[in-house]
C-alpha cells in the first residue's frame, strides 16, 4: 500500500512500513541465501560477499541500471528516491530487482540534506538504523583513518624529542624527517564542522604532541571511504592500505602509511567494512547498502563489490552515482566500470520541472528557505529556457553507448503542461522519457519508468571509454572538460602544471585513475553559472593523489572537504521517544 506522503513525513512512512519488513531469516529463505552468507545486526543483516561471489559465480549477471541526474538545485532532485522508486515498479512488473545505495553521513543528515534515504513512498528502511550508523562503516572508517593521523603526529613528536641512537632504540625505524608543512592527511569525523577546517594541535609542552596547523575532513570523504567503494575484496583493501600517503619527508618523498607501519592495524579496524548491507525499501525490495564517498572528491558511488553481488542475486540490479551526471555518471563511465569490469545496458537521469525552471533563469534556490512561487506555479517558458542542461547531459551519456532514460521525478506542484515539453524535448534527443510519482504512489507510480527501462535494457548498447587508460593526466583533463562540461578549454596554475608534469613523467601513475573536482551545482567550476555556460576555461589549481586508492585529482574552484552546518539544521528537529525509543524528525 502506499502511504499519504504529502501528509505524512518520511520517518512516519518508515516506521509505519517497518511493521511488516521482513527480517533476516525471512530474507535469507526469500533472497535464496545460505545460512552463513548472513551476519545479523539486528533487525537488519550484512551479506558475506565472498561466500556468496563463489556460489554464484557461475550464474549470468542481471542488467546493470545506474541512476544519476541534470545538474542539481541545492535541494537535490531525488536520485535516491528515483532508484527506491524504480526497484518499487520493477517489483510491480513481477521482476526479480533488487539495487545498490551509499551510507549516508552524519553530516548531511544533521543539516540540510537530510539521510539520502529516498523519500515519501520510494524510501529505503529501516530508516532510523541507514540513518544513524547502520552496521558501523563509517565508524571503523575513523577509527582506521584517525588511528593513521595518531600514528604519524606520534612519530613526528618522537623524531623531535629523541636523536638517532634513542630513536633506533626506542621505534627500531629510520628517521622519517616529516616535512610538518607538507602534512596531507588531516583528522576525520562524520559531522559539518566548519570550526574543524584549519586548526592548530599539540599545544603545550614537549609530551604534548607536535605542535602545527592540521585540518579535519568529513569522514565520508576519507581516502579510506574512497577505497572501499573500488577494493575487490579484504587482501585488496590491506595491499593499498600500506599505500596511503600522509605526508612528505623534507626532501619531498611521500611518507606512507606502510612506512609507520600502521596499514595492518588499519585494516583490523575496517575488516568487517567489507561486506555490504541487507536494507529494503518500503515496498519490501532488497536493496544493498555499501560505501559512501563524497562525489566531489572521490568516486560517489557504491561499492563495486555491492554492485557484483546485486548482478548475480537480481535479474535487474539498479546503482546510483552521486551529484549530477557531470559528475557521478563521469565517474561512473570512465572510473568505476573501468576498475570492476562491469558494463551497464542504461542511464536513468533523474529530472526535475524545479531544477529546469532554475536552468532557465529562475529565482535562486535557498536550502532551507521556502521556494518562491516560481516553482511551485506553472511556467512553460522557465522550463523550455532550462531544457538546455539536460539536452547536454542526455547527451553526455549517449556519448558513453548507454542507453538513456529520463525520469521525470513528479511533484504535486508539477502540471501536465509542465511534463509534456519536458517529455517532448528528452525524446527529441534520442531519450526514452517517463513520467513517475513513485514520491506519492511507491511502485504504482514507477510503472511508466520501469516499462521504459525494461526496453532501454533490452536494447543493444555500444559502451566505450571517454579517453583510453594510456592518455596522459592534462590530456584526460581537457577531454572531460570539453566533452562532459562543454569548457573551450582548460588552464592550469602553476602548482597544478608542475604536479601534473611529475604525475605524467612517472610510468607508475599511467593506472591511477582521473577523479575530477568540482562543484556539483553547475557544468562549470562556479556554482552561479547554471543551464550550459558558453565560452569559459576549466581552471585547474590543484591535483590531489590517493594514493590507496590510486586516484589523481585535479581540483577545479574551491572545494572543502569539511561541510558548515547551516543555521537552521535538521538536528535541531530530530528526538527520541523515552518510552518507546523510537526516533522521529529524520528525513
Amino acid at each position: 500500500m502506499a502511504y499519504d506522503a504529502v501528509k505524512m513525513k518520511d520517518w512516519q512512512i518508515s516506521e509505519a512500513a517497518e511493521e511488516n519488513m521482513p527480517t533476516p531469516d525471512e530474507w535469507r529463505e526469500k533472497l535464496g541465501l545460505q545460512k552463513d552468507e548472513m551476519l545479523p545486526y539486528g533487525r537488519i543483516a550484512k551479506l558475506d560477499f565472498l561466500k556468496i561471489i563463489d556460489r554464484l559465480k557461475g550464474k549470468k549477471d542481471g542488467k546493470y541500471i545506474e541512476v544519476t541526474a541534470i545538474t542539481p538545485t541545492p535541494l537535490g532532485e531525488g536520485k535516491s528516491t528515483t532508484s527506491c522508486g524504480l526497484m518499487e515498479g520493477l517489483g510491480k512488473r513481477g521482476i526479480n530487482v533488487g539495487g545498490a545505495l551509499r551510507q549516508p553521513s552524519g553530516g548531511p543528515t544533521m543539516n540540510i540534506k537530510g539521510t539520502a534515504a529516498g523519500g515519501g513512498n520510494a524510501l529505503l528502511i529501516p530508516m532510523t538504523e541507514y540513518s544513524l550508523g547502520l552496521t558501523g562503516d563509517i565508524n571503523d572508517i575513523m577509527n582506521a583513518h584517525n588511528l593513521a593521523m595518531v600514528a604519524l603526529t606520534a612519530r613526528m613528536q618522537h623524531e623531535r624529542n629523541y636523536d638517532d641512537e634513542q630513536l633506533q632504540r626506542l621505534t627500531r625505524m629510520r628517521r622519517l624527517n616529516v616535512d610538518p608543512t607538507r602534512v596531507e592527511f588531516g583528522w576525520i569525523m562524520d559531522f559539518c564542522a566548519q570550526s574543524l577546517r584549519n586548526i592548530v594541535i599539540g599545544l603545550g609542552g614537549r609530551q604534548d604532541g607536535f605542535t602545527m596547523q592540521s585540518k579535519f575532513g568529513i569522514a565520508v570523504g576519507s581516502e579510506l571511504m574512497a577505497m572501499l567503494s573500488i577494493v575487490t575484496d579484504l587482501a585488496d583493501m590491506r595491499k593499498r592500505m600500506d599505500e596511503i600517503t600522509l605526508a612528505y619527508d623534507k626532501k619531498g618523498k611521500p611518507v606512507t602509511t606502510g612506512d609507520l607501519e600502521v596499514g595492518g592495524a588499519m585494516t583490523a579496524w575496517m575488516r568487517n567494512t567489507i561486506n555490504p548491507t541487507l536494507m529494503c525499501t518500503a515496498e519490501y525490495n532488497p536493496c544493498l547498502v555499501h560505501a559512501g564517498p563524497f562525489a566531489n572528491i572521490a568516486v560517489g558511488q557504491s561499492s563495486i563489490i555491492a554492485d557484483r553481488i546485486g548482478l548475480k542475486m537480481f535479474d535487474y540490479h539498479i546503482t546510483e552515482s552521486g551529484f549530477a551526471a557531470d559528475i557521478g555518471f563521469e565517474k561512473f563511465w570512465n572510473v568505476k566500470c573501468r576498475f570492476s569490469g562491469l558494463k551497464p545496458h542504461v542511464s536513468v537521469l533523474t529530472t526535475t520541472v524545479r531544477a529546469l525552471k532554475m536552468h532557465g533563469g529562475g529565482p535562486k534556490v535557498v536550502a532551507g528557505i521556502p521556494l518562491p512561487a516560481e516553482y511551485t506555479k506553472e511556467n512553460i517558458g522557465l522550463i523550455e529556457k532550462g531544457l538546455a542542461n539536460m539536452l547536454h547531459l542526455i547527451g553526455v551519456i549517449r556519448k558513453s553507448g548507454i542507453n538513456p532514460v529520463v525520469c521525470i521525478n513528479a511533484f504535486h506542484t508539477d502540471t501536465k503542461a509542465e511534463w509534456d515539453v519536458v517529455k517532448k524535448a528528452a525524446e527529441a534527443a534520442g531519450a526514452r522519457c517517463a513520467v513517475s510519482t513513485h514520491w506519492a504512489d511507491g511502485g504504482d507510480g514507477a510503472l511508466e519508468l520501469a516499462d521504459a527501462v525494461m526496453d532501454a535494457a533490452n536494447e543493444t548498447n555500444d559502451f566505450k571509454f571517454l579517453y583510453p587508460n594510456e592518455m596522459k593526466l592534462r590530456q584526460r583533463v581537457e577531454k572531460i572538460a570539453k566533452e562532459v562540461y562543454g569548457a573551450d578549454g582548460v588552464s592550469w596554475n602553476a602548482t597544478a602544471t608542475e604536479k601534473a608534469k611529475a604525475f605524467e613523467a612517472d610510468p607508475k601513475y599511467n593506472e591511477f585513475a582521473t577523479m575530477m573536482v568540482k562543484t556539483h551545482l553547475s557544468l562549470t567550476h562556479d556554482p552561479t553559472l547554471k543551464g550550459v555556460p558558453r565560452g569559459w576555461t576549466l581552471p585547474i589549481r590543484d591535483v590531489l593523489i590517493y594514493s590507496g586508492a590510486k586516484f589523481l585529482c585535479p581540483c577545479a574552484g574551491d572545494i572543502t572537504l569539511m561541510p558548515g552546518t547551516s543555521s537552521d539544521p535538521a538536528l535541531r528537529r530530530v528526538d527520541v521517544d523515552v518510552k518507546t525509543g523510537k526516533v522521529s524528525g529524520l528525513f
